[in-house]
């Protein structure tokens, strides 16, 4: 059957038939396009829009209103025959993965058994890189497995995902388009690997996390204690938070045993612990759950806790500049850090104290106290020495 081609030539709609057509990597042989369009001055003022059929049409770029079906930005321009792009898709019980270029899509048992296939599968494959979304827990003993064979992977947060599938105006979610959006994810904005943890590292980053359970739960039942009219509900309450200070203290000697037998957190905690304001609990906090301290920059050590300034302006409007994003759960445990910062660290105070005699608020005065702490602490580990108030 023959092929059709339309271009646009000198303002007109120009259909040849062609009996082959060249194509690789979305893109299409010179050769076979009208002879006034292959000599056009620009090297992409034709570009393919329709493929996979009858009818394949070259439009100028900027005349074009979009593409009939997306293309993928890893096909644009570029051969990446040798590039994989893996995207996961994690449930409770199974998860299904989509490999790009190829498309293709499995689907495995979320177990022992199901991690080793695709372990084996992808250890075939080599791929650049595998993306998965924080599913609550479902993901990590797949990625620890996944990192354990020296394989690259990115566990990302889900609303990014959404927020790229809504961008490309894919609305419709089940578990195989989320694994193939996963994937197109991986291919077009390529998210840092991340680092592999050995178990003892996994075990302190659970220990800590359910240390702040613990807390939780304490401080919820400590609550209802001022409501605790009935003297049975009092005394049950008691009980509990008793029970809850045990398992606390539990968990602490467990952390700090913990840390004893790794050389290299331990050496960051008392780094961290020598800053007038950090005491035990937040400096080990710290070396479990912000691993990138010490190797950021204040730039970006900032952003990833969510604590530097955005701006927020549009034309003549110069909006309010906002901060946000980041690790909320660690720039929370901060809070109190940095207020007993702001009342026994020099440097601290002298800086909150400026900002007020500026005009600041208090909260804004408190967070932008919250970025200077943490940008001194990041400089510290990265130079590897105590605090000094003289350099910080």
């Amino acid at each position: 059957m023959p092929i059709l081609v339309s271009s646009l030539v000198g303002g007109k709609v120009l259909v040849q038939s062609l009996s082959k057509l060249n194509v690789r990597s979305g893109r299409w042989a010179a050769a076979h396009l009208p002879a006034t369009a292959s000599r056009s001055s620009h090297p992409r003022a034709l570009s393919p829009i329709v493929a996979g059929s009858d009818v394949v049409s070259f439009v100028q770029p900027e005349q074009s209103l979009g593409p009939l079906y997306s293309v993928s930005p890893y096909m644009q321009g570029r051969d990446n025959t040798m590039e994989r792009f893996v995207g996961i898709d994690v449930a409770k019980e199974t998860f299904d993965l989509c490999i790009l270029p190829e498309g293709t899509i499995q689907h495995r048992e979320n177990n022992p058994q199901g991690i080793h296939q695709t372990v084996e599968t992808l250890l075939a494959l080599n791929p650049t890189l595998i993306v998965m979304e924080a599913t609550g827990g479902y993901e990590i003993l797949l990625a620890a497995e996944l990192q354990a064979a020296n394989l690259p992977v990115a566990i990302v947060n889900p609303r990014r995902v959404r927020d790229f599938a809504r961008a490309r105006g894919r609305m419709a979610k089940t578990d195989q388009i989320d694994a193939r959006i996963i994937a197109e994810f991986a291919a077009t904005l390529r998210p840092s690997a991340q680092g592999v943890l050995d178990s003892q590292s996994r075990n302190m980053k659970a220990l800590v996390a359910r240390r702040w359970q613990l807390i939780e739960i304490r401080v919820a039942e400590a609550n209802r204690m001022e409501h605790a009219s009935e003297k049975a509900i009092s005394q049950s309450l008691q009980r509990v938070l008793k029970t809850l200070d045990r398992e606390i203290q539990k968990i602490e000697k467990q952390i700090r045993d913990q840390l004893a037998q790794m050389p290299e957190l331990q050496s960051k905690a008392q780094i961290l612990q020598s800053t007038p304001g950090i005491a035990e609990t937040t400096a080990t906090m710290l070396v479990t759950e912000v691993p990138e301290l010490g190797r950021l920059n204040r730039r970006q050590i900032a952003m990833l806790m969510g604590v530097a300034p955005i701006n927020r302006d549009s034309g003549t409007f110069r909006g309010k500049r906002m901060t946000g994003g980041g690790r909320k759960e660690v720039r929370t445990r901060l809070f109190m850090p940095t207020l007993v910062a702001i009342q026994h660290n020099p440097v601290i105070r002298v800086f909150y104290e400026r900002l007020l005699k500026a005009g600041k608020t208090k909260m804004v005065a408190i967070i932008a106290c919250m970025r200077k702490l943490l940008v001194i602490l990041n400089s510290l580990v990265a130079k590897n020495q105590s605090w000094n108030p003289k350099i910080a």
